[in-house]
């Protein structure tokens, strides 16, 4: 049993390499390498392991922290509270019935996050992405393999229990804390249900504060909005959407009630409920998300969907979950099509960790219902 192990194990590293094979090709709007290699002929810009003493050189690359022209003084070097983080994930695998003719497909995501801060109290980030990951259900960044700014934003404390943040391309929920404790990797579920009264897609312009009411109750508002030099932000003729969420969470179980309502061509009102339970003990029993949304536009017709997922976080050596739910939104008197789908994620050391995925997605015929399996492998550094 325990060779067998072993041999699963270096199975599920392979498709890490193969994923490596993912067509990355560089665009010269967007990153400059002639330019980096450059810094290599500029004399008076020096690299060490260091920023906190001034005396010293700073690094750029390993470490990431700062660069400075001249190391006698920090006036060009990067603040000390100035953290970078990096990540990317290769995707290999196949979806049966769809029109790519069941071929196995690569794909990858790649990720740069910037944070620091100017208070000790108050948080600036900026995301980088880039990836082609716009196929099947891996939730990959797709930037058509070129960098782009994936959210900026600035957040701060305004008292004791309130919390305030304003960016752009950024989710207007950014403070919620939605009931859901499952992890899954798809890009159908992973949304516990509430994808619309979430506000899970930046538009653009966003905000929103959240407010620690005591007790395991917090509040939360936000918005996110489109505007344009001919409609502007929060007027009739703009794409505008703000809403708000009231959770609580005890030791073991949780519950949230979020609002959404959608200023569009069809005005859109969403209301999401999620709730979990978690065991005492890790491993004896899994969790259980469930999430429910309702969906009532203007003139259109109301919608639904659901999802139920449980998630053993201690399953041997790794976690796995299982879970079921609509593939979005089902309008009324329209037939509803599931999507099931189990995965594991196995850590291979503190950077790197490998999950499975299989599902099967429903279509209007039982005879093409769409199964996939694919692979992810992920890296942190």
């Amino acid at each position: 049993m325990r060779n067998f192990m072993k041999l699963f194990q270096r199975f599920l590293v392979a498709p890490a390499a193969l994923g490596l094979l993912a067509p990355i090709t560089a665009n010269a709007n967007e990153v400059n390498l002639n330019a980096i290699s450059n810094y290599s002929d500029v004399d008076s810009i020096e690299f060490a392991n260091s920023f906190n003493d001034t005396t010293e050189l700073n690094t750029l690359i390993a470490g990431g922290e700062g660069m400075v022209e001249d190391h006698n003084h920090d006036s060009d070097s990067f603040s000390s509270t100035t953290t970078a983080s990096f990540s990317a994930d290769f995707a290999i695998g196949a979806e049966d019935g769809t029109d790519a003719g069941d071929s196995v497909q690569a794909y990858y995501g790649f990720q740069i996050d910037l944070n620091t801060s100017f208070t000790g109290e108050d948080s600036f980030d900026v995301s980088i992405d880039a990836g082609n990951g716009s196929a099947f259900e891996y939730d990959l960044n797709s930037t058509s393999d070129a960098l782009k700014v994936d959210g900026i934003a600035y957040t701060f404390p305004l008292g004791d229990k309130t919390t305030v943040f304003v960016g752009d391309e950024m989710d207007g929920s950014t403070l919620y804390s939605t009931a859901c404790v499952y992890g899954g990797p798809s890009n159908n579920l992973d949304d516990c249900g509430n994808g619309s009264s979430a506000m899970g897609v930046g538009l653009g312009t966003a905000a929103g504060a959240s407010y620690d009411i005591g007790n395991g109750f917090t509040a939360a508002i936000g918005y996110t909005g489109n505007g344009s030099t001919t409609n502007g932000l929060l007027t009739a003729e703009g794409y505008d959407v703000y809403g708000g969420q009231l959770s609580y969470a005890a030791d073991s179980y949780g519950a949230s009630v979020t609002y959404a309502n959608v200023e569009s061509a069809d005005d859109t009102t969403f209301w999401g409920l999620n709730g979990y339970w978690t065991p005492s003990e890790a491993g004896s029993m899994p969790s259980v998300s469930v999430g429910y949304e309702m969906g009532d536009p203007t003139t259109a017709k109301d919608s639904t969907q659901w999802f139920v997922g449980l998630q053993w976080d201690e399953a041997g050596p790794g976690t796995f979950g299982t879970a079921i739910g609509t593939i979005g939104a089902i309008t009324d008197d329209a037939p509803e099509y599931l999507m099931y789908e189990a995965f594991y994620t196995y850590e291979i050391n503190d950077g790197m960790s490998i999950t499975p995925l299989i599902y099967i997605k429903e279509t209007a015929s039982s005879d093409d219902d769409l199964t996939g399996i694919m692979v992810k492998t992920s890296f942190s550094f």
